[in-house]
């Protein structure tokens, strides 16, 4: 299993410098961008995007993604500004040098998700619309309490809009009671690339391979490349004064957001066999 890892490098500081630093340490060479030094992605002006790509290049690290938020509202929310602020997204994209922006399908009252599939797919195809022809691969991730949360929704979603890629999240979907097999046997042709979280039964994010997401099953049958690390473990500040009796109950738990970052990524690379580009 040879695939190239990427990684949403904030969870290990949210200091591009500090970032650049465990992507290097870790042997990453792809950058999800989604939090740089105290500003969502976003949020930055042109210079200051131009500022992290140069000291990317410099560390030669590329950006795989923009992890954005968009489409990450509630459906019943003001989407003209939201869509202002997509245009401007797809600039930074350019700046940046990626060819991916990851995104959502809005979140919609509980139950009452089809009662809103027209204004979400309306929404969509503006989304999609505004990205013509700028050579930006649009991503939709699976997400809890959105429109595409479960497989079969975001099935519809891919059919309607061929063109709009999947990114698959095993532990979003486990969040959502969708087993990740039954998934990804209904949506694997449309997926452009994985975010790697696992999680147990009940929704806690684990480590790579120790939860119910079958990563070891989903690799084997992934046809693509890339690989995002998203650790989203528990941190806990004052984890070092534990006994060692209360840290083996805690046992996901981690001291400090680097470690944990460092953890999701040797938990992947074990499920891998230590194989990546």
């Amino acid at each position: 299993m040879n695939f190239k890892l990427a990684a949403f490098a904030d969870e290990a500081d949210g200091r591009i410098s500090e970032q650049i630093r465990a992507m290097k340490e870790n042997d990453i060479k792809y950058l999800e961008i989604r939090g740089i030094d105290g500003k969502c992605i976003i949020e930055l002006s042109k210079e200051e995007a131009k500022e992290v790509r140069r000291k990317l290049d410099d560390a030669g690290i590329e950006v795989w993604s923009i992890g954005s938020p968009y489409g990450k509202i509630g459906i019943n929310d003001n989407f003209t500004p939201h869509l202002d602020s997509f245009k401007y997204s797809l600039e930074l994209a350019q700046i940046l040098g990626t060819k991916h922006m990851r995104m959502f399908s809005f979140y919609v009252p509980s139950g009452e998700a089809e009662h809103y599939r027209d204004e979400v797919m309306s929404r969509l195809e503006q989304f999609i619309s505004v990205a013509k022809g700028s050579g930006i691969i649009l991503c939709h991730e699976n997400e809890k309490d959105i429109y595409g949360d479960i497989a079969s929704r975001c099935l519809e979603i891919y059919k309607e809009f061929p063109q709009l890629k999947a990114v698959f999240d095993p532990a979003n979907f486990i969040q959502c009671g969708q087993d990740t097999i039954k998934a990804w046997e209904m949506i694997a042709p449309y997926v452009e690339y994985m975010h790697i979280k696992d999680a147990v039964e009940d929704g806690t994010v684990v480590p790579a391979g120790k939860g119910i997401g079958n990563i070891p099953y989903l690799l084997r049958n992934y046809k693509g490349k890339v690989l995002t690390v998203e650790p989203h473990l528990s941190v806990f500040d004052g984890f070092e004064k534990l006994e060692a009796e209360e840290k083996t109950k805690m046992k996901y738990c981690y001291p400090s957001p680097r470690i944990a970052f460092d953890e999701a990524v040797n938990a992947l690379k074990k499920v891998m066999g230590g194989e990546c580009l």
